[in-house]
C-alpha cells in the first residue's frame, strides 16, 4: 500500500529488501528487517517503547539508497512476540543478537536508538558484541534513570504526587484499542509530541503506538519505571551524539544534559525548540542527517557486509 493511499507519505513503512529472525540468548525470536544494498555501510535502528520498525519509516526511506539499514522490533513489539522476562539485560541480549545476525565479524555500524532504543544501547554498551560492531551512536529522546520523576506528562510541580500519577498513567494495563480515534490522537500528541506536529506526523505515531499489544506496553512500563543505566552510559565509549526536543514530556532535556556529562565521548547535545518525544518523526531530516554525518565520520568508506552470519531464519521480501 502506498504512502499516498494511506495518507502517511514519507512515514509509510517501506518494504524491506529481506527479513530475518535473530535468536536472542534466551530463545526470544527478534524480527529484523534489512533495507538497501547488501554491500553498503551499515546503520542499525532501535525503536522505543510502544513503537516498532515502522517508527523509523522516514529514516529508512532516506538512508536505504546509500546504506544497508537494519531495523528490528523489540520483543513484544511489531512482529517480535513478547518473550519473558523483560528487562535491560534482555534489551542488550536482543541487540547483540541482531548485530550478530546482520553484520559480518568485525563489521562496524552506526547505531541509532530512540527512547527505549537508546536505553537498549546503554544497556549493551559493555557487551563484547556491541563493542565489536558499534562505530558511533545517536541517542534520540532518551535517558538513563529517574524517568518517571522527571517526566512532565502530568502538569504539576515535581514531587511524589506527580511521580505517582505519572507512574499510574504510563503503567496502566488498560487497552487503548487497535485503531486511533480523534480523542486518542489528541492525547498522544499532548503526551509525546510538540504542538507544531502535523496531522500526518500524529497519525503515523498513533498507528504505531496503537498497534503495540497491551501486555507488552504494560510489561515494559515497569522496566522503564525502575530504570538505572548510568553505568551503561559511562561505558558507552564510542562517539555519541544526543538529540532531544525542548517540549519532550517523557524524557525532558534534563536527561540529555545529564547524559552529556556521563558519556565518555559525547559529540554534543542538540535541543530542538518546541519538539516533543518523537524526534525521528517530528524532525526526520535532521535525525537522518545526523546519522549520515556519523557514518561519514566513523564508518570506513566501502565497508561491505562480508559473509552472511549464521543462527538466523530468513525470508526474502
Amino acid at each position: 500500500m502506498s504512502g499516498t493511499r494511506t495518507g502517511l507519505g514519507r512515514y509509510e513503512p517501506p518494504a524491506p529488501t529481506r527479513e530475518l529472525t535473530a535468536l536472542s540468548a534466551d530463545g526470544a525470536r527478534v524480527a529484523v528487517q534489512v533495507h538497501g544494498p547488501e554491500d553498503a555501510p551499515a546503520v542499525v535502528l532501535a525503536h522505543g517503547w510502544t513503537c516498532s520498525v515502522a517508527f523509523w519509516a522516514a529514516q529508512i526511506r532516506d538512508l536505504s539508497g546509500r546504506f544497508r539499514v537494519v531495523a528490528y522490533d523489540q520483543r513484544g513489539h511489531g512482529a517480535s512476540a513478547l518473550h519473558a522476562p523483560v528487562g535491560t539485560e534482555q534489551l542488550a541480549d536482543d541487540l547483540e543478537a541482531v548485530l550478530a545476525a546482520t553484520l559480518a565479524p568485525g563489521e562496524k555500524a552506526v547505531i541509532a536508538g530512540h527512547s527505549m532504543g537508546g536505553m537498549t544501547v546503554m544497556a549493551a554498551s559493555g557487551r563484547p558484541g556491541f563493542r565489536e560492531h558499534a562505530a558511533a551512536v545517536l541517542l534520540c529522546s532518551t535517558g538513563a534513570s529517574v524517568l518517571v520523576p522527571e517526566s512532565t506528562v502530568v502538569p504539576m510541580r515535581r514531587g511524589a504526587v506527580r511521580t505517582w500519577l505519572t507512574g499510574q498513567i504510563l503503567g496502566s494495563p488498560l487497552p487503548i484499542g487497535g485503531r486511533p480515534t480523534a480523542f486518542s490522537r489528541r492525547i498522544l500528541k499532548y503526551g509525546t509530541m510538540g504542538a507544531g506536529s502535523t496531522p500526518q506526523m500524529v497519525e503515523a505515531c498513533a498507528r504505531v503506538v496503537h498497534a503495540c499489544p497491551t501486555k507488552a506496553r504494560h510489561a515494559w512500563s515497569h522496566v522503564l519505571a525502575s530504570l538505572e543505566l548510568t553505568e551503561g552510559a559511562r561505558r558507552l565509549e564510542v562517539p555519541t551524539e544526543v538529540i532531544v526536543g525542548t517540549g519532550d514530556r517523557l524524557t525532558p532535556p534534563v536527561h540529555a544534559r545529564t547524559l552529556a556529562q556521563e558519556l565518555p565521548h559525547c559529540l554534543g547535545v542538540t535541543e530542538l525548540p518546541g519538539l516533543g518525544h518523537m524526534t525521528p518523526v517530528e524532525a526526520p531530516d535532521l535525525v537522518t542527517e545526523r546519522i549520515r554525518a556519523l557514518a561519514a565520520a566513523y564508518l570506513t568508506p566501502g565497508a561491505t557486509a562480508g559473509e552472511k552470519p549464521e543462527h538466523t531464519e530468513e525470508s526474502a521480501a
